[in-house]
Formats: structure tokens, C-alpha cells, sequence
């Protein structure tokens, strides 16, 4: 073994000795003191190997200037941005791993900096009822780790994390059209021509368009509020615009039909499918309950 290799490795086991030992906040003050950054490195690498995260970001933190342009200035960059993301001080991870990968384009832990700059983010998505900026930022910084690492082993994972945050932004939308069918025929907020049914209609169709690649799940929940919303609009609508909503109903039922054809819905949809069907070939209205317990129109 070289002799620095040697020394480095003294260095380590004596600090790592020694902190274990003492127990106490002495010997971690004195390591905050040296100005032996070669022993400050291998103390920040020893507490990190221990689980002492926040205590390994500080002493790496302060390497970072003594040690810039050498290659334990480039491993303490990076090790900053993982003593952080383990000390679940995701936005100060973020901050490191994009500051490494932006110094270090083909530095040795750019892969990791990058996936890991993704899943610092991923890991501060907010609730699906709150903004979701920072899921939309997440999936662009692992669709660009993607991009940047195309032969990663890291890929099915990646993959895995940018369906769910895509889901959570398809759930989002989902409430959204879901809240315009429950206000129904409530005007005072309305919207895309003043009828809330339509604007969950646009909402719903909008959402499935914009994520393919949504959970089946979610794409079936978003479907079937399409049909409801098609359904409710045709029925509170004027006779002028009636026949044709229901046409475009009954459309809707066989596009979900051929989609979701063992749907846990599908009794629903066939009611709203059958109803339709016989209000366009009488033409003759009157009201009755509706095949799903609400209010609709029958004929006579």
C-alpha cells in the first residue's frame, strides 16, 4: 500500500475510534478546528459511514474550498449532496448534486449526482391537492438524468418514480373535473362557456390526452366522468342541443366500452347507454328517475 493510502486510512480509523470512544460533542469541535483538511475529509467520510449525516454535511461543506480543483474537492461535492439527502435536507441536496454535475460534467459520481438530484426533488412533491410545480420540475430533472445517462442501471427505477409523480399530476386534474361535476348546474363560477359539465368534460379529456402513460385506474376514473358528464349535460340541456348530447353520450359509452370493457362501471355505463338510446329514438321527454339514482329524462 502507497504510503498516502496508508496515512489516509490511519486517519480514518483513528477518527472513527476516537469518536466512538468519547461519545460527546469534544472530539467532533476539535475535528471543526484542524486545519489538517486531509484528516477533516476522512473525519466527514467516517461520520457519513456512521449514520452522523448532518455532522458529515458540515465538515463537507467546509472542504469545499480548501480542497476546489482536487479529487477530494470533487468527493466532497458530492458527498455533501448525499450527507444531506440522507439527512432528509432534500432542498440542500438538490443544491449540491445539480452544483456537481454543472462542475464535474463527466466527474465519477455524475450519473449519481443526477439521479439523485431527481429523487432529492421527487421526495418534496407536495400533497396532490397543492401546487405541483415541483413534481413537474422532478420529472424533468429525471427525464434530463435520462437523457444524460441513457445506459444507466438506474433507468427502470426512474421510469418507476416519473409514472408515479405523473399520476399524482393526472390525480390533481381528476379532482378538478370532479369538483366542475359536482357543482353541476351551479353557474355563479362556471366556465368553458358557462356550463360546469363541460368544463369537467374538457378537464377529464385534457388529462387523459396529456398523460398516456397514466394508471389504468386513473385513466378509467377519468373516463367514466367523461360519460357521467356527458350524460348530465345532454338531460339539463335545451331541446335545441338535446338530441345531439345525447348522440355524443352514447358515443362516449362505446369508446368506454371498448376501453374498459370489464370496468367495475359498466352496469352504470350501459343504463346511460340504453336510457340514451331510447330518448334519441322517441324524441318524446318527459321526467323520471335516472338509472343511476339521479334525476333524469324519460319518455313518455
Amino acid at each position: 500500500m502507497r504510503p498516502d493510502m496508508r496515512m489516509r486510512r490511519l486517519y480514518s480509523l483513528l477518527f472513527a475510534a476516537c469518536f466512538l470512544l468519547l461519545g460527546s460533542c469534544s472530539e467532533y469541535t476539535a475535528v471543526l478546528k484542524s486545519s489538517d483538511y486531509e484528516y477533516k475529509y476522512e473525519a466527514a467520510k467516517a461520520l457519513y459511514a456512521d449514520g452522523h449525516y448532518r455532522q458529515a454535511a458540515e465538515l463537507f461543506g467546509l472542504l469545499l474550498a480548501p480542497l476546489k480543483g482536487t479529487s477530494y474537492g470533487e468527493e466532497s461535492l458530492y458527498m455533501l449532496g448525499e450527507s444531506n439527502l440522507k439527512a432528509k435536507d432534500y432542498e440542500s441536496a438538490v443544491l449540491f448534486f445539480k452544483k456537481y454535475y454543472q462542475l464535474y460534467p463527466k466527474g465519477a459520481y455524475m450519473e449519481m449526482s443526477r439521479y439523485n438530484s431527481g429523487y432529492s426533488l421527487y421526495k418534496q412533491t407536495p400533497d396532490v391537492r397543492l401546487d405541483q410545480s415541483s413534481t413537474m420540475e422532478a420529472i424533468k430533472e429525471f427525464q434530463s438524468f435520462l437523457d444524460y445517462c441513457p445506459e444507466t442501471n438506474l433507468k427502470e427505477q426512474a421510469h418507476a418514480i416519473i409514472y408515479e409523480m405523473q399520476d399524482k399530476l393526472v390525480e390533481k386534474e381528476y379532482l378538478s373535473a370532479k369538483l366542475y361535476f359536482d357543482l353541476g348546474t351551479y353557474t355563479l363560477n362556471s366556465v368553458f362557456g358557462g356550463n360546469n359539465y363541460e368544463a369537467c368534460v374538457v378537464t377529464a379529456q385534457n388529462a387523459l390526452k396529456d398523460y398516456p402513460y397514466a394508471s389504468a385506474k386513473l385513466r378509467e376514473e377519468l373516463s367514466i366522468l367523461v360519460l357521467r358528464a356527458k350524460y348530465d349535460l345532454a338531460k339539463q340541456s335545451v331541446d335545441a342541443k338535446r338530441m345531439e348530447r345525447f348522440r355524443d353520450a352514447i358515443d362516449e359509452f362505446y369508446a368506454f366500452q371498448s376501453d374498459y370493457p370489464e370496468s367495475q362501471y359498466m352496469k352504470e355505463a350501459q343504463a346511460i347507454h340504453d336510457y340514451a338510446e331510447r330518448i334519441v329514438a322517441k324524441k318524446s321527454l318527459t321526467s323520471d328517475p335516472s338509472p343511476d339514482g339521479r334525476e333524469k329524462i324519460t319518455e313518455k
